[in-house]
C-alpha cells in the first residue's frame, strides 16, 4: 500500500451511502417536477384557471386572456425554473382548494400524516414478526396454514375496501369507534386522548394493509433458516431451542424484512392516500386527492416534491439499516 494512502482518512461505507443518496436527492426532485410540468403543459385543462381556481371569477375576460397567452408562450422548462425560483425564496403559491398558502397546507397538516404513517409502520412490522415467526417456526402446522392463508387474503384486500369494512364494524354496527376525521364535532382543542380515539381505526387498517408483506417474508425466511445445515447441527449439539431460534431463525429473518421495508415505503404513501380520504383524516395524503380533483396545481405540485422527498430518505434509511443489521452489506462500496 502506498503511504499517501495510508495516509489518506478512511471512509465508511456508511458516510458514503449518506452522501451519495443526499447529493442525488435534489437532481431526483428536479427531474421529478420538470417531468411533472411537462406532463401539466400537455393537459387539456385551462392552466390560468387551474392556478387561479375561484380568483378567476373576479378578473375581466381580456385580462384572463392575456394571462392565457403568456402561459402558452412560455414553456414547461421556463415555467419549472420560474417555480424554481419562487419555491427556494420559500414561495409555494397559494391554494386553491385549501384557501391559504401551500406552505400553511403542508405545516398544518402533515403531523398528521408522519404520526398515521410511523404508527402503523410500526404496528405491521411488529405484528409481522410475530405471526411470520410463528408460523415459520412451525412449518405445515395449523397455525402456519392459517396465518398464511390469513396473510394472502389480506394482500389482496385493497386499503380502501379494509376500511370501509372497518367503518361498517366498528362505527356503524357496533358503534365502538368515530366513523372519520381527528377530533369530535365541536371540539374548539386538540385533545390527546379525543385524537387517539379516532386514530385507531385508520392507524390499524393501514397497519393491516402493509402486514402481509412483513409476515410472509418472515414466514419464509425463518423457515428457510430452520432447514439449512447450520440449524441441524445446532439441533445436534443439543442447543437450547430459544437460543437456537433466536441466533439461527430470527436474525436472518431481518435482512429481508430490512429490504421489504425499503421497498414497501411508496406503497405505505399511497395506502396513506386511500386511507385519509376514507376516515377523512387531515393529512396531506388526502389534501393530495383533494388538489388533483380540484386542480390545485400549486398544492400538487409542492406534494409532490414532498412524497418525492419522504420516498428517498424511506429508502435511504431501509439501506443503513439494513447495513446496521449487516456490516458485510457495502463494505466495498467505499
Amino acid at each position: 500500500m502506498r503511504l499517501q494512502d495510508r495516509l489518506r482518512p478512511a471512509r465508511s461505507p456508511l458516510t458514503g451511502l449518506l452522501v451519495r443518496r443526499l447529493l442525488l436527492l435534489p437532481v431526483l426532485v428536479a427531474g421529478v417536477t420538470l417531468v411533472m410540468f411537462a406532463l401539466a403543459q400537455s393537459t387539456p385543462f385551462d392552466p390560468v384557471l387551474a392556478t387561479l381556481g375561484e380568483r378567476a371569477l373576479t378578473m375581466d375576460g381580456p385580462t384572463l386572456e392575456a394571462m392565457r397567452d403568456r402561459a402558452a408562450d412560455s414553456g414547461a422548462v421556463q415555467q419549472w425554473a420560474s417555480w424554481w425560483g419562487n419555491a427556494l425564496q420559500g414561495d409555494l403559491g397559494a391554494s386553491s382548494s385549501q384557501r391559504s398558502p401551500v406552505v400553511t397546507v403542508i405545516a398544518q397538516r402533515l403531523p398528521w400524516t408522519l404520526g398515521l404513517m410511523s404508527a402503523a409502520l410500526v404496528l405491521a412490522v411488529l405484528g409481522g414478526l410475530v405471526v411470520g415467526g410463528v408460523a415459520g417456526t412451525r412449518p405445515g402446522s395449523w397455525a402456519d396454514r392459517m396465518v398464511g392463508g390469513g396473510l394472502l387474503a389480506l394482500q389482496a384486500a385493497p386499503p380502501f375496501w379494509l376500511g370501509l369494512v372497518a367503518v361498517w364494524v366498528f362505527a356503524v354496527w357496533l358503534g365502538w369507534l368515530p366513523t372519520g376525521g381527528a377530533t369530535s364535532p365541536g371540539s374548539g382543542t386538540v385533545q390527546p386522548l379525543d385524537v387517539l380515539h379516532h386514530a385507531v381505526l385508520p392507524v390499524l387498517v393501514l397497519a393491516l394493509s402493509q402486514l402481509p408483506w412483513f409476515g410472509l417474508v418472515v414466514r419464509d425466511a425463518t423457515r428457510d433458516a430452520l432447514a439449512g445445515v447450520p440449524v441441524r447441527a445446532a439441533w445436534a449439539r443439543g442447543i437450547p431451542t430459544s437460543r437456537l431460534l433466536r441466533q439461527h431463525a430470527v436474525r436472518p429473518a431481518l435482512l429481508p424484512l430490512v429490504t421489504v421495508l425499503g421497498v414497501r415505503v411508496p406503497e405505505l404513501i399511497t395506502g396513506a392516500v386511500l386511507v385519509e380520504t376514507v376516515f377523512s383524516w387531515p393529512g396531506v395524503a388526502s389534501a393530495t386527492v383533494d388538489s388533483a380533483l380540484r386542480l390545485d396545481f400549486p398544492l400538487l405540485a409542492a406534494l409532490t416534491v414532498l412524497t418525492t422527498v419522504l420516498v428517498v430518505l424511506g429508502n435511504l434509511a431501509a439501506d443503513i439499516a439494513y447495513r446496521v443489521v449487516d456490516p458485510r452489506v457495502g463494505r466495498h462500496d467505499g
